[in-house]
């Protein structure tokens, strides 16, 4: 292992590391601009690198990228990624408060343990973990989508926005089913637009319904004076707040699990992190109006899927998600096929790209706190400014993701009717999970009632199932006895008076 250790602390790895973590933090930041498209795009420029240096530029920005979302989605409300919408419910109300430098600390201290957990068992359990993914199946992923879908229930304020936080999450399931259906190969509601047939891609949506609104609200409001003492003030002297490790180690926990399991990926992490912190935290009041708990669980969880993910990629060859697939290439491209040749004959490639990720996450962390009171200035940038470099980067981001006009047509389309929605007082979160949930529960679905030949006991037969239905009972019934007990109060209170 100390030979590993040499290879990674050599001169030339760590500035390669630092290179690539560094530009993962600057696409993340960018709205449109993923993880996966950065990995997948660098993949063959590394087919002339060392292997070993090629493969540890490529686990910089994967790294990077998965924290450098959560920066735009505090500050501007604009998540850089979609796993970082659930860092924007409670970054963006703290930035609003003055305390952006808090929420930004939270936000890389949080990325970088679960980073760090999740690589630690990546590097220590790889192998036995992977064995454990395989009972996973199609029901065991429904379930799991599932119990992302109950996050709804955590968005909603605790009042009678419950019912419309519903109806935006049965909108975004919806709209989803928009495309074609890949049991059947049928089309289902593309009007016969070309531009349909593969479905709507929620990052357009998720640049419309949160960066284009924001700028839209902007450009409406009126130009007024913003007190830059508190955010000083906040950026220097304001502590971490006291109990927030249980919080990032529930998110380490959660996003390592969920990244094991082949196929998913950091936005369901994400959301059930944020939905767990809810459930046990002791000021439950603040979640939506600017709770650093949320972040810490939810930015945890989101990078826990890092070292997770690689479970299953490199030792089955199944990708945890769609940035470890385009890993996967790399391996391949250097002639590293994935699985037990990758510890004994690969392993001084290996291991030395698994102790890279170390290197990375620590880069990031040094970044993060290094330059987290300068980012929470941006906060301070006047509408004027701000409204037309942002919308900028959301057209441009819209229109890199497939170079379609397409794609830019559709980020406004969903602003405007996002727009709405919020005006009449729906969840546009909620409408978001939805849509990239819906999916992912649709594909459980379907492919678990052809395996249970149209028995839905498919869903309850492994023990794996039997443990999820507990866990989404827990974070279902507990709200929904409040909402009952709190609507049965109203209509006591109106009958009275």
């Amino acid at each position: 292992m100390f030979e590993y250790l040499a290879i990674v602390f050599s001169l030339s790895s760590l500035l390669t590391i630092a290179i690539g973590t560094v530009a993962g933090v600057a696409i993340g930041g960018m709205p449109g601009l993923t993880a996966t498209m950065a990995v997948g795009l660098l993949v063959p420029f590394t087919y002339t690198m060392d292997p070993t240096a090629g493969l540890m530029l490529l686990g910089g920005i994967y790294c990077g990228a998965m924290y450098g979302g959560s920066i735009p989605a505090i500050l501007l409300n604009t998540p850089g990624t979609p796993a970082a919408v659930a860092t924007a419910i409670e970054g963006y109300p703290m930035s609003q408060q003055g305390r952006a430098g808090l929420a930004l600390k939270v936000s890389v201290t949080a990325s970088y343990v679960g980073g760090t957990f999740s690589t630690l068992i990546l590097l220590l359990f790889a192998p036995l973990l992977a064995r454990q993914a395989l009972a996973f199946g199609p029901a065991e992923t429904f379930l799991l989508a599932l119990m992302g879908l109950a996050g709804i229930i955590s968005i909603a304020d605790e009042n009678s926005s419950l019912i419309k936080a519903l109806i935006a999450g049965l909108l975004g399931m919806i709209i989803a089913v928009i495309g074609t259906d890949d049991m059947s190969g049928s089309l289902r509601y593309t009007m016969g637009m070309i531009e349909l047939i593969d479905g709507i891609d929620f990052m357009p949506a998720l640049i419309g319904l949160f960066s284009m609104i924001q700028m839209l609200e902007l450009a409406g409001m009126r130009q007024k004076s913003i007190d830059t003492s508190a955010l000083d003030k906040t950026q220097k002297s304001e502590p971490m707040p006291r109990g927030i490790a249980k919080h990032i180690a529930l998110g380490s926990g959660t996003g390592t699990v969920i990244g094991i399991l082949p196929g998913e990926g950091a936005t369901i992490a994400a959301f059930i992190s944020y939905n767990f912190s809810k459930r046990i935290s002791k000021m439950k009041e603040l979640f939506g109006k600017g709770n650093p708990e949320g972040i810490a669980a939810a930015e945890a969880g989101n990078n826990g899927c890092v070292g997770g993910s690689l479970v299953p990629t490199l030792t089955l060859g199944i990708p945890g998600n769609s940035v470890a697939a385009a890993l996967m290439g790399a391996f391949i491209i250097h002639g590293m096929i994935p699985g037990p040749d990758l510890f004994t004959e690969y392993a001084n490639r290996t291991y030395p790209f698994i102790l890279s990720l170390f290197v990375a996450n620590g880069v990031f962390l040094i970044v993060g706190l290094t330059f987290a009171p300068y980012l929470a200035r941006i906060a301070l940038i006047p509408p004027a400014i701000m409204v037309p470099v942002v919308s900028a980067f959301a057209v441009l981001g819209s229109y890199a993701l497939n170079n379609a006009v397409f794609d830019v047509y559709l980020m406004i389309g969903f602003a405007l009717f996002g727009l709405i929605l919020k005006k009449l007082g729906y969840s546009l979160e909620a409408l978001i999970l939805g849509l990239i949930l819906g999916p992912i529960a649709e594909g459980g679905f379907t492919q678990g009632m052809i395996i249970g030949k149209g028995s839905p006991w498919i869903f309850f037969e492994s023990n794996i199932a039997k443990v999820m239905w507990v866990i989404i009972a827990l974070l279902l019934v507990p709200p929904l006895i409040s909402y009952l007990k709190m609507v049965r109060q109203n209509a006591a209170g109106v009958r009275s008076s």
